[in-house]
């Protein structure tokens, strides 16, 4: 350690704050070691939640002195990452107190897991690591101690189930898997249900596509439907809400989440004030997002503040779905496939069958903030303005 050190030189770096539903993150990789040097503002490490992956950059410039969270952890925002010597020079030798990790991190346990693994007898080089280089981690030996404590041993089976694979899920896969327990639980789910003539959606978007590709924008269904919810959502600010704790906060800007299939789960990127911005705007504003979720060229503040979510799964086909609401927002709506049926329509006063392009939009939304009337009321309006050709 550097004599120059004092307690003032010492400084945290601690797990960001990476939007309001945002509670925790997992600690992917370290990019420096202890003994390194880090200038200010450079990524120190990479972090994995529910909503992003992110780079952490360093508070200031300095030499990293202890890192305190290993990769595969999770740890609540807030918590304390690392330490930084602000004191230190960037040249100055720095003995380590100890050799840098190697690849083989099989045999370095934390404490908890030291504790947990002396309070009830357990080896741990019998247990399977699933953490970075086979780190056991917390969850591999309460998972070991579940199974009886011996995973060599299956349990006997009534019949044989053929070959199988098993694999941990992803940082993100387990975040989205808490974040949405954490909305059934928590708030009155209820979902309601139109049905959307989309021929004159269809016209129109005939008549605009070939003039908006030329100017690089990919004008889709989902901007018609994103349009027109945004109106609705200005005349039914109830539903551009959210619950804070016994209180429901109503937001004079609408910031548009777009739900965003990744491979390897999903990310709400926010379209911020929404009501700003045109048909063509809309559309190129989707399709910058979905860009840049699938690259992994989010920012933090892109995937937080959103007070209405859209999800498209229509698009792979899906005709039928009840979301689960992206909280703390009280509602959320889903874009069923349009798909061309047979309908009966008045013509001159006549009823006639026809085959039109037809889809449902299904809306989840909390019980806590609105009513079924409400939410009805809403949806109709945004029935309406579609079967009219979209808002512009």
């Amino acid at each position: 350690m550097s004599s120059s050190r004092t307690d003032a030189s010492i400084v945290a770096v601690s797990m960001p704050q990476m939007g309001i539903s945002v509670a925790e993150g997992t600690i992917l990789e370290w990019r420096k070691r202890p003994g390194d040097w880090v200038e200010a503002d450079e990524p120190i490490c990479d972090v994995s939640t529910d909503k992003v992956d992110v780079e952490v950059p360093s508070p200031t410039s300095g030499r990293l002195e202890r890192i305190l969270i290993e990769p595969g952890e999770t740890v609540p925002v807030g918590t304390q990452l690392a330490e930084l010597d602000t004191a230190a020079e960037p040249g100055e030798a720095h003995p380590q107190e100890s050799p840098p990790a190697e690849d083989d991190r099989s045999r370095v346990y934390s404490p908890v897991v030291r504790r947990i693994a002396a309070e009830h007898g357990v080896d741990l080089e019998q247990v399977e690591g699933g953490g970075v280089g086979g780190r056991v981690r917390k969850a591999d030996l309460l998972a070991f101690l579940e199974d009886g404590g011996a995973r060599e041993e299956p349990r006997p089976a009534a019949e044989p189930i053929g070959p199988t694979r098993r694999e941990r899920m992803s940082p993100m896969r387990a975040q989205i898997a808490r974040h949405m327990l954490e909305s059934r639980r928590g708030a009155a789910h209820c979902t309601t249900i139109v049905e959307v003539d989309f021929s004159r959606v269809a016209r129109r978007r005939r008549e605009l596509r070939e003039a908006m590709a030329h100017r690089g924008v990919n004008l889709t269904y989902l901007a018609f439907v994103a349009r027109t919810t945004v109106a609705a959502l200005e005349r039914h600010p109830i539903l551009n809400a959210s619950i804070d704790g016994e209180e429901i906060v109503y937001h004079d800007d609408v910031n548009l989440g777009i739900a965003v299939a990744l491979e390897s789960g999903l990310i709400v990127p926010v379209i911020r004030q929404a009501q700003r911005l045109s048909l063509e705007g809309l559309a190129a504003a989707i399709g910058d997002l979905a860009t840049r979720a699938r690259e992994k060229r989010l920012h933090p503040d892109e995937v937080q503040g959103g007070t209405f979510t859209i999800t498209n799964p229509g698009q792979f086909g899906a005709v039928l779905a009840t979301p689960i609401l992206n909280q703390p927002e009280v509602a959320i709506l889903d874009l069923e496939a349009i798909v061309k049926r047979a309908v009966v329509v008045e013509r001159d006063g006549d009823e006639a069958i026809a085959i039109r392009p037809i889809s449902y939009l299904c809306m989840s939304w909390d019980h806590r903030a609105l009513d079924g009337a409400e939410a009805a009321r809403f949806l109709a309006g945004i029935k309406a303005g579609l079967e009219q050709g979209g808002s512009e």
